[in-house]
């Protein structure tokens, strides 16, 4: 079975984002991009789908890929309502008019697919928490709209069972994370098709951290793994993306955990579908 990294960011390398960026302060390093692709195929990864990042790294990354045996894609940078969570990952948008100057930046880059950041980031301090409210389903359903109206698919970085539900229901291609999803949620994953990425390996590398409440990243796990067995069993499509790059999920090791991860909870074949939907949506 191919090992497959649909959620990573080329610009981090697994441990502290403050130090991963700044090694790319004066454009996009050539030399880090190099020891993170060369950790991705030491482990055996063969496609790689990049999450963003607001200096043009992963993009730089995607077309050096082809040089380490790695088909990847990128979309230039994530998108986010300013004042919300976002800002590590791509450009802020204000209104619609804003958002679709980003959409025709992403095209005139040459990026490959939408990424929207529509909620916040778990903070481990109170089980459930998330560090910014989620943007209405309204707002959501918009975006994406437009988005598939410009002829993109789209990635969507998405907590908590209001934005994951409104990203299913209005066609999203994928939902990344989707922590605190519920049946009404994965009953619309099923019905449209949408990808579901659960990044359980970002979650299991806080357990190790002296900041975190280890018993709420513990609660947190637990139910995202029961609902991957939920989902799996209601016709959800599930791929593997460890959210590398991330604080403790290195480049590769990353890749693999999650792999071992959802082949525990999903079967082999299951898993093999997800991945495949995801090479047919985000790669051209």
């Amino acid at each position: 079975m191919e090992l497959f990294e649909c959620h990573g960011h080329l610009m981090l390398d697994g441990t502290e984002y403050a130090r991963a960026r700044a090694r790319h302060g004066g454009g996009a390093d050539r030399t880090a991009l190099a020891e993170n692709l060369a950790a991705l195929r030491a482990a055996g990864v063969r496609a790689y789908r990049d999450g963003g990042d607001p200096l043009g790294v992963g993009l730089l990354g995607r077309d050096m890929a082809e040089e380490y045996g790695i088909r990847a894609a990128s979309p230039v940078f994530a998108i986010y309502k300013r004042g919300r969570y976002g800002s590590i990952l791509g450009r802020s948008y204000e209104d619609l008019a804003e958002y679709r100057a980003l959409l025709s930046e992403v095209r005139r880059q040459g990026g490959d697919f939408i990424k929207l950041v529509v909620s916040g980031i778990i903070t481990f301090r109170e089980y459930g928490e998330l560090s910014c409210p989620g943007l209405p389903a309204g707002e959501i359903r918009e975006l994406i709209r437009i988005a598939h109206g410009e002829g993109f698919s789209v990635m969507c970085h998405a907590n908590g069972s209001e934005q994951v539900l409104a990203v299913a229901a209005a066609g999203g291609e994928s939902v990344e994370h989707g922590y605190f999803s519920d049946d009404d949620c994965l009953s619309a994953m099923a019905e449209t098709g949408c990808v579901w990425v659960p990044t359980l390996t970002a979650v299991e590398a806080f357990l190790a951290r002296p900041d975190t409440d280890r018993t709420v990243a513990e609660a947190t796990l637990t139910r995202q793994k029961d609902a991957v067995r939920r989902a799996a069993r209601m016709g959800v499509k599930l791929a593997c993306g460890s959210d590398a790059g991330a604080a403790g999920v290195p480049h590769g090791a990353g890749a693999a955990r999650e792999r071992e991860l959802l082949l525990s909870l999903i079967g082999e074949e299951a898993l093999k579908a997800g991945n495949r939907r995801i090479l047919e949506a985000f790669f051209r």
